[in-house]
């Protein structure tokens, strides 16, 4: 056969050949920008201008207003792992109910500013109270979720008269993961953050938070943490992220929690175990960790007016898998005392 009628006839072949074996491949992610540059929230974002620790920062934010105002405003605290337009849902109850919604994303966060110093409580705490002093708020509801329950707690200990009612949905922080995680290393976490695929992200935010969302749902929190990594900050991204588990782990705010003195509700998914660092603990010392449910009835119990709720069949995100028990349970709530 003549090579050039052969290189012809087969051409065909080989473009098909390689099409299927491009199919079989992930397509490429369309890189965000490391403050969700190309995220969509679900309302308008503004910026507050900071300065933390001589950095020249910018608080990201959503007011939210009501169509008809009651008078009164809820403060929305997100979690480590997730963007704050998981809250839509939340807003949409409260804004309903005449609320009006202010929802920060932290220094280190989603929209927000990087910083290269570390991250503090005590330093998010401070942000989030510039920002109701810019807003002309003098006291508002706080409703927080995960991480934001830890930093939760430290407003409402170092700013009480700030705090109306304290909402802590599947909060971290209910136990001292000192006493169970041994120190790790900054630059060995970030070396595992960075090796971290997006299908395994995906397969430890469904065991760590035992998520009953359809796998649609969960795919934004995979792109806001993974189609960032193709923005030349990256690095800057990587260090606050990891910066903000160093936080959770050295900044324990479970010793704090008896003392609060505001109403205290704790909202919590039965089948939520999540544990920030049990992989790092010792084998036999594993199973003790992540019993939240029980740790948010025991610190309920030590507190002036406080108490947990449990949602059976439900995770770490109570508020989205379990939307209509905890909208009841969160606007009685607030509507109390």
């Amino acid at each position: 056969m003549n090579r050039f009628f052969a290189a012809a006839l087969f051409a065909p072949l080989l473009v098909l050949s390689s099409t299927a074996a491009l199919a079989t491949e992930p397509a490429p992610r369309e890189p965000y920008g490391t403050d969700l540059e190309g995220f969509a929230y679900p309302y308008p974002v503004n910026l507050l201008p900071l300065v933390n620790d001589g950095e020249q920062l910018r608080m990201a934010y959503m007011d939210v207003a009501p169509l008809q105002l009651n008078g009164r405003v809820v403060v929305l605290l997100h979690g480590r792992n997730f963007p704050s337009s998981y809250w839509a849902p939340v807003i949409k109850t409260l804004t309903d109910a005449g609320y009006r919604v202010v929802v920060p994303d932290q220094i280190g966060f989603d929209k927000s500013s990087k910083p290269w110093g570390e991250l503090h409580f005590d330093t998010l705490a401070r942000n989030t109270i510039a920002l109701l002093d810019h807003l002309g708020i003098a006291k508002a509801d706080i409703v927080a979720h995960s991480l934001g329950g830890m930093l939760a707690v430290r407003i409402a200990r170092a700013y009480p008269d700030r705090v109306a009612h304290l909402l802590l949905t599947a909060p971290i922080g209910l136990e001292d993961y000192r006493l169970y995680v041994p120190p790790t290393p900054t630059e060995k976490i970030m070396e595992n953050e960075d090796k971290l695929t997006a299908d395994g992200y995906r397969k430890q935010l469904e065991t760590n938070y035992s998520l009953k969302l359809p796998p649609e749902q969960v795919t934004p929190f995979i792109d806001a943490r993974f189609n960032i990594k193709g923005s030349p900050e990256y690095p800057r991204w990587l260090r606050a992220f990891v910066s903000s588990a160093q936080m959770i782990y050295r900044e324990p705010v479970v010793h704090e929690i008896p003392l609060i003195t505001q109403p205290t509700l704790f909202i919590m998914g039965a089948d939520d175990h999540n544990a920030p660092g049990r992989p790092n603990a010792p084998e036999a010392l594993r199973p003790k960790m992540g019993q939240n449910a029980e740790l948010a009835k025991v610190l309920a119990a030590t507190m002036p007016d406080a108490r947990a709720e449990v949602i059976e069949n439900t995770g770490h995100l109570a508020f989205l898998e379990a939307r209509q028990k905890f909208d009841a349970l969160m606007l009685a709530f607030l509507a109390s005392h």
